[in-house]
């Protein structure tokens, strides 16, 4: 018997309409029980919100950011922001708020939302480098990032303990690297 082929995904941009359904979905694929069904949880080190409604928000209502929203037969399974930065040699696009619905995760829905994102970022601001953070020691998910083409600067930034919008460590240990690929 033939698999059936699940509908391609269609992407555009989030509106402020698709606030709550972006802080659910975010939410269900980095914290809590619900985390573990996918590879991308952050259970294992931080409890509490991984976003809020203000800061969605605040990046869909941005002059230079933008969440894209992944559908699949018009329902949300993916998303992620997009923010454009200057850089030293042109525009840089700053790539967050990254999400896959964890039944999902592992199927290719990261990896074509990644190249949407670098696609749009090209296209519409004409960025030269994509640019994230990543907690230190999520392994997996950097060697993720890492076989498509971003690479590791070493350049770290602290964890910002005490900010209950970013979640409740787990561990003292937390820090964030930034990665980056150059594009076009």
């Amino acid at each position: 018997m033939d698999a059936v082929a699940s509908p391609p995904l269609t992407f555009r941009e989030a509106a402020e309409a698709d606030v709550e359904a972006l802080v659910a979905l975010v939410e269900s694929a980095y914290r809590g029980e619900a985390s573990r069904a996918g590879w991308t949880t952050e259970a294992d080190l931080l409890d509490g919100q991984r976003t809020d409604a203000a800061g969605v928000r605040a990046v869909i209502t941005g002059a230079d950011s933008r969440v894209l929203a992944a559908e699949r037969a018009g329902e949300l399974v993916a998303c992620c922001q997009l923010e454009r930065r200057p850089g030293p040699a042109g525009a840089v696009a700053y790539f967050g708020m990254f999400a896959v619905r964890p039944g999902l995760q592992g199927g290719g829905v990261g990896r074509q939302v990644l190249a949407e994102a670098e696609r749009t970022a090209v296209e519409r601001w004409g960025a030269r480098e994509m640019q994230m953070t990543v907690i230190t020691q999520r392994a997996d998910l950097i060697a993720w990032y890492e076989r498509r083409g971003y690479r590791r600067t070493g350049q770290r930034t602290p964890f910002p303990y005490g900010d209950r919008r970013f979640g409740l460590p787990r561990r003292p240990d937390l820090a964030f690297e930034l990665l980056v690929k150059p594009l076009g």
